[in-house]
C-alpha cells in the first residue's frame, strides 16, 4: 500500500465547496474521479479542509492510499490533463502511511480579500469582496489585535460545523495582518492552529463593520465572551476567502 500527497490549486466559484455532495460537483468529487482512472481504483481522498462553495485554494492538501506504485511526475501531468482548467495538481508527492492530511495539520494560512475601490477590477471580479466605500482600517487592524491569541469563538462560528470541532470552540490565532494591495484591494491574512466552520469569515465581517464605523474595536472582546453567534455581523461571502497554506 502507497500513500500520496497532493497541494490542490482551484478556482471554487462553479462548485460546491470541497466535500463530496449528493447532487453538487465538488473539488474532492472531481479530484477522486481523477485518480481513480489513472490508478483504476476506487480511493479515498482526504482533504485537510473543507472549503464552502466559492471558495478558493492555492494550498489544499489532500492524500490518499492505493496499492499502485505511481510514477510522481507522470501522475501529476496525467491528473492535470484530465482535471478541467480551474484545478490543478500543484506539488504530487509520496508520503509516510501514517500520514493524515487532515488530523496531522499544525497550522492553515488563509486570506480573505476585500475591495474598497468605487471599481472592481475584471479579474478581481469573484476573488474579492467588493464593497465600494473607503473602510477605516486602523481600527480594523486594532479590532484584529483582540481576536490574537486562545479563545472560545463560539460567537464566529456557525452550529452547521461537522465533526469534534463543533464541540470544541477553542481556537489560537497568532496572527491577523492587513495588507493593502493595488486598485483599492485589501488582503486580510489569517494564521492559527486551526478553524471553525465559516470563522474566518465570521470574523472578516465583524471587521468591516469596525471599518464602517458601525462596531468599534473595543467591542471585540465583549462579542468574544457573549460565545453567542447571534452577537455578531453577518458572513462575509465565500468568493473573497483563499485557502493559502497548510502546515504540518
Amino acid at each position: 500500500m502507497y500513500n500520496y500527497k497532493l497541494i490542490i490549486a482551484y478556482d471554487g466559484r462553479r462548485y460546491a465547496g470541497w466535500q463530496i455532495q449528493p447532487n453538487a460537483t465538488t473539488i474532492q468529487a472531481v479530484v477522486a474521479d481523477a485518480i481513480q482512472i489513472i490508478t483504476r481504483e476506487k480511493v479515498k481522498l482526504i482533504g485537510s479542509s473543507r472549503t464552502d462553495s466559492e471558495v478558493h485554494s492555492l494550498g489544499q492538501t489532500a492524500n490518499f492510499r492505493c496499492s499502485t506504485l505511481l510514477d510522481l511526475l507522470t501522475t501529476q501531468r496525467s491528473l492535470n490533463g484530465l482535471l478541467p482548467s480551474d484545478i490543478r495538481i500543484v506539488d504530487f508527492s509520496q508520503v509516510e502511511l501514517s500520514f493524515h492530511s487532515q488530523y496531522d495539520t499544525k497550522g492553515k494560512v488563509y486570506h480573505y480579500r476585500l475591495c474598497c475601490h468605487p471599481v472592481l477590477l475584471p479579474f478581481d471580479k469573484g476573488f474579492a469582496y467588493h464593497l465600494r466605500q473607503p473602510l477605516n482600517l486602523e481600527d480594523m487592524q486594532q479590532g484584529a489585535s483582540s481576536f490574537i491569541g486562545t479563545h472560545d469563538f463560539s460567537s464566529f462560528a456557525n452550529n452547521a460545523n461537522r465533526g469534534n470541532a463543533a464541540q470544541n470552540p477553542v481556537r489560537t490565532l497568532s496572527r491577523i495582518d492587513l495588507v493593502e494591495e493595488n486598485n483599492g484591494i485589501i488582503r486580510l491574512e489569517f494564521e492559527g492552529t486551526g478553524f471553525l466552520y465559516k470563522m474566518v469569515r465570521n470574523i472578516v465581517g465583524t471587521l468591516i463593520e469596525i471599518g464602517k464605523g458601525k462596531l468599534s474595536p473595543t467591542d471585540i472582546p465583549h462579542i468574544i465572551d457573549a460565545r453567542d453567534r447571534r452577537q455578531a455581523p453577518a458572513t462575509a461571502p465565500g468568493y473573497g476567502l483563499w485557502l493559502i497554506k497548510v502546515d504540518y
